[in-house]
């Protein structure tokens, strides 16, 4: 905030103006200070279409005409003033007035940083003060290389990934060292939350967002997500938030109609609603909404020291006609159905947060085959550090729900992807929209019974881990979750107690272990010098086989998939270097619950070239399995 007392400096109002303001929450919104030796709090908000704005609350009665506003003579549009006597803890709204047609509007602070528990919105005056533990986290994140690390995503829903004794959500604090413990134990690098931006109605998932700068009260205060966040950071686990510039709900406290008029969204509906989701959509050519926008993603990563964002529905506002039908939009200036300002805006955000906030990411979840949407802008991209590969989301689960005698016939469904795999920075996500809406769990969706259902998601995550990207998994596929995700309920933490459970816990946990420390299987994720098929041709067996190495080049890992239930006995794989292939990982061991065939540690070299190689070895394959194998280099 500037030293004047909260006021907003010249500089300021020329930087909103011209679209170029990235830290509103400092100027605008409530900000406790002291004007002539008097306690109280400086307000401002945007509203140029208000005929009188005043602040109301608890500490005036709700009376609109105790604690008037004015307007900034700069025509910024922009009215302040400083109410004394009031602090941290207070509640209040903004009652404007509007010059079109007299309205008059109760509305939350759209820079507030703390609310009301819903269904209750009135904003509360608050601060952002913290000690912050995670120093020596913030400071190896500044040089951190994402694209050549592991990452390997656990995606939480805070409300429902565990309740309390009484049933009620646990808080942020207490969420952190039992979910820090859990994670840490699961061997994953990152937790991404969906969003924890103050939302109206439980239900959305936090994806329909009414605080863009307030943490939502149902799980404590602002503070509370900040230890949550430190505490992970302390245990050496990255934070990713989930963030929705794509939309925003009609509630009438919120952003829309804000000052009477369509201020944050579109005037026309061919423009401005989303009939899928009902909401209204950004006017992201105005300076004012892109300032807004771009605040709130640098607030979330640099006060709240978020690792990265990602951002939701991206296609949805890359395509004007994105789900709809011919006269339900209109084309741009060219003719056509891109939506140049929405480009014009993901490309800034991104170029801000980057500058701003060295060592994070973004990624964004883009459905459609837009280019270079993870190429940097100064080579014509949108920006984003990675994209969601939702193509090999949606080919790869649609042949593991194959019976296993039928995928013969689905063998493309895993090696198209490899023919774009490198257009882009890719995160493999199994996400929550795959365990909603009736489709069921992971698990449920495997076929025949329960072994096989266990044999065939072990598989399923082997060969996630085996394919080039970033990993992400949402809670509960790592415990066998049965039955569409509930948000009204939580984990069924029993099942950790079930061999079955168990034992598929332990096989991601190994899963992430072995990916995080072998650097062939993440150090070019990115790069297609990191993968090469050994063996993608063989249907009829429903068998592929893989190589992964680092950039060295010398350090390879061989991976060899049986998607039947069938063992394969002297199954010939050719392989590059001569010696002996050790097993590094297994998941038809017994430990995972598997059956333990053949139970072999590893195989020594054939001089019989095969598959266009010098070497080769025959394994075994168990049903259902996944092997993974490194040479073993004799010291």
């Amino acid at each position: 905030m500037n030293p004047d007392n909260g006021r907003i400096s010249e500089m300021d109002v020329y930087l909103i103006k011209e679209g170029n303001h990235s830290r509103l929450w400092e100027v605008l919104g409530s900000h406790p200070c002291v004007v002539d030796d008097q306690n109280g709090t400086h307000f401002a908000v945007w509203a140029p279409n208000a005929e009188s704005v005043s602040v109301i609350g608890d500490f005036n009665d709700w009376d609109g005409g105790t604690d008037p506003l004015m307007v900034r003579w700069d025509e910024s549009g922009i009215w302040e003033g400083f109410v004394p006597g009031i602090g941290k803890g207070d509640l209040y709204k903004y009652l404007i007035r509007s010059k079109r047609g007299g309205g008059e509007f109760r509305k939350t602070d759209p820079m507030a940083f703390h609310n009301e528990m819903p269904p209750r919105t009135a904003s509360k005056i608050w601060d952002l003060d913290h000690r912050w533990d995670d120093g020596a986290w913030m400071k190896n994140r500044t040089g951190s290389g994402t694209l050549r690390e592991p990452m390997s995503v656990y995606e939480v829903h805070l409300g429902s990934w565990r309740r309390g004794a009484d049933g009620g959500w646990l808080s942020y604090r207490d969420m952190a060292r039992p979910l820090a413990d859990h994670v840490d134990r699961a061997g994953f690098t990152h937790v991404e939350f969906l969003p924890v931006m103050e939302h109206p109605f439980y239900g959305s998932w936090g994806y329909q967002v009414t605080g863009y700068f307030a943490p939502t009260s149902r799980y404590g205060t602002p503070q509370d997500l900040m230890y949550l966040i430190d505490h992970l950071h302390r245990r050496g686990i990255g934070v990713i938030l989930d963030w929705v510039p794509s939309h925003f709900p009609s509630d009438e406290h919120g952003l829309a109609l804000f000052d009477g008029t369509h201020l944050y969204e579109h005037a026309d509906k061919r423009r401005g609603f989303h009939p899928d989701w009902n909401s209204l959509i950004f006017n992201y050519g105005r300076r004012e909404v892109k300032n807004f926008l771009i605040s709130s993603a640098r607030y979330w990563l640099e006060v709240y020291h978020a690792d990265g964002l990602r951002v939701d529905a991206v296609a949805s506002m890359l395509y004007l006609d994105y789900s709809r039908k011919e006269g339900e939009w209109l084309p741009n200036e060219h003719g056509g159905n891109e939506n140049l300002e929405a480009i014009c805006f993901l490309k800034r955000m991104n170029e801000v947060v980057y500058e701003a906030c060295p060592g994070i990411h973004t990624t964004a979840e883009e459905s459609t085959a837009w280019p270079k949407v993870s190429a940097p802008t100064h080579d014509g991209g949108l920006g984003f550090g990675m994209k969601w590969d939702m193509g090999w989301m949606h080919d790869t689960l649609d042949y593991f729900t194959k019976d296993p005698v039928h995928r013969k016939f689905h063998h493309d469904k895993l090696t198209f992807r490899m023919l774009y795999a490198h257009s882009e920075n890719y995160v493999l996500p199994l996400s929550h929209d795959e365990v909603v809406h009736c489709k069921g769990s992971l698990l449920d969706r495997m076929p025949q019974d329960d072994w096989r259902k266990y044999a065939n998601l072990r598989a399923l995550l082997g060969y996630m881990y085996a394919q080039p990207g970033k990993k992400l998994l949402f809670m509960g596929a790592e415990l066998g979750m049965k039955g569409d995700w509930d948000h009204d309920g939580e984990l069924d933490w029993s099942l950790l107690s079930e061999p079955a459970g168990k034992g598929l816990f332990r096989w991601v946990s190994h899963l992430n272990r072995l990916y995080g420390r072998e650097t062939a299987l993440h150090e070019l994720d990115a790069n297609p010098d990191g993968f090469q098929w050994v063996d993608c041709r063989d249907s009829d067996a429903s068998i592929l086989s893989l190589l992964r190495r680092d950039s060295s080049f010398e350090n390879e890992v061989l991976v060899v998939c049986n998607f039947t239930p069938t063992p394969r006995k002297g199954y010939r794989i050719g392989v590059p270097m001569d010696g002996f292939w050790k097993l590094l990982l297994n998941s038809d061991s017994r430990r995972y619950g598997g059956s333990g065939y053949p139970g072999v540690r590893g195989k020594w070299t054939s001089e019989k070239g095969f598959h266009d190689r010098p070497f080769s070895i025959t394994l075994t394959l168990p049903p259902l399995g996944v092997l993974f194998l490194k040479l073993r280099v004799e010291t």
